[in-house]
């Protein structure tokens, strides 16, 4: 049966960019960190620039909610080593960028980072993955907690909500069975396909909208060269593995 719906990877690149499918990002961030996210804008990231021949293996976009906070969304198709490197780097490079000359360190913004793997990224069975970091006392175990003023004056429930979050999805550790919301995303990540039940947040809007029947002339060359491009790539590293 042929693909009614657009690679997310590519989509992300293309046409995700647009104000009008803003709705597509807003439900699947919103499931997957569980509370309601609204885009205010995307920013200029290093790799959503076009290239010649459109073979870059990871593309990400930079987006800044109403509440000010940055979420980045990276996805890679091909291994990288140190990929676990790279999203440290990427995140503190957001936390730098976007605190102005002479502002307080209380004025840092809160960044999400958002891992969209297609390949093995280190040991483990899971397919969605966290890390939120937390200051755990060496003797006692408690977890330290901020003060009344640091609550009121910076918006925050504990101290790790000043850090960086990092969300890594192994998309193909998942097994095809949707149980919740978020596990719907995960499968149209994996399989460019969107069951008539589906339900998630923003699912409909991509339903619609990531149809590659909805693609220009122009699109459907490019997406379809893109297409063959990762086959390619896929044949080459089978044969390496």
């Amino acid at each position: 049966m042929p693909d009614t719906h657009i690679r997310f990877d590519w989509a992300i690149k293309k046409l995700l960019r647009n104000k009008a499918n803003f709705g597509v990002l807003e439900g699947f961030l919103s499931e997957l960190l569980h509370f309601d996210i609204t885009i205010k804008t995307l920013l200029e990231s290093e790799a959503n620039q076009e290239t010649l021949d459109d073979k870059t293996n990871r593309v990400d976009i930079l987006a800044e909610t109403t509440d000010g906070e940055l979420i980045l969304i990276e996805v890679q198709n091909n291994p990288q080593h140190d990929y676990f490197h790279r999203m440290l780097y990427g995140a503190s490079k957001l936390v730098t960028e976007y605190l102005d000359k002479g502002q307080e360190y209380g004025q840092i913004k809160k960044v999400y980072s958002i891992n969209i793997v297609y390949f093995n990224l280190g040991m483990g069975d899971d397919y969605i993955y966290s890390y939120r970091g937390e200051f755990i006392g060496a003797n006692l175990g408690d977890i330290l907690q901020p003060t009344k003023t640091q609550e009121f004056k910076f918006h925050i429930n504990k101290v790790a909500d000043i850090f960086p979050e990092y969300y890594l999805l192994k998309v193909r550790n998942f097994k095809d069975l949707a149980k919740n919301p978020l596990d719907e995303w995960i499968y149209f990540l994996k399989n460019s396909d969107i069951k008539a039940e589906f339900s998630a947040k923003g699912i409909a809007e991509a339903k619609e909208a990531l149809r590659v029947n909805n693609l220009s002339e122009q699109e459907r060359v490019a997406y379809e060269r893109y297409i063959n491009n990762k086959r390619d790539e896929a044949s080459i590293l089978s044969t390496q593995e």
